[in-house]
């Protein structure tokens, strides 16, 4: 069963709104494991909530998740494969990386945030 990892900022999570409601319901239609990423430092951590997300949180500081090895440091952390994961980040450059990390990766327009496209991702790529 491939594990949903899911971008934190201005995906997962804002500033001023919290949780996405929407996007929260939908991944918790599935039973798969859900790990939201971040580089987030310490100090920013607290007004993200970060310590109250519903699923695992990694934030790995070394590498900007502009970089393709923060993805390869998330696989190795969790002992997983590319093959073994979908992504879900709404930053065309940190889409870009993810890829070049070998991870199939759905970009999320944080404008229009387009939950049925994200179903379509996840129900093609799940199942």
């Amino acid at each position: 069963m491939k594990t949903i990892l899911v971008d934190a900022l201005q995906t997962f999570v804002t500033e001023t709104e919290g949780i996405s409601g929407p996007l929260h319901e939908l991944l918790d239609e599935y039973e798969n494991t859900k790990i939201i990423l971040t580089n987030a430092d310490d100090a920013k951590a607290p007004s993200l909530h970060l310590d109250e997300m519903p699923y695992e949180v990694y934030t790995r500081k070394v590498y900007p998740k502009s970089e393709p090895e923060y993805y390869e440091g998330v696989l190795e952390h969790y002992k997983l494969t590319p093959e073994q994961v979908v992504y879900i980040e709404h930053s065309p450059t940190a889409a870009q990386a993810a890829e070049d990390a070998g991870i199939l990766t759905h970009y999320f327009d944080p404008e229009e945030k387009d939950i049925e496209s994200v179903k379509e991702f996840l129900d093609a790529q799940l199942y």
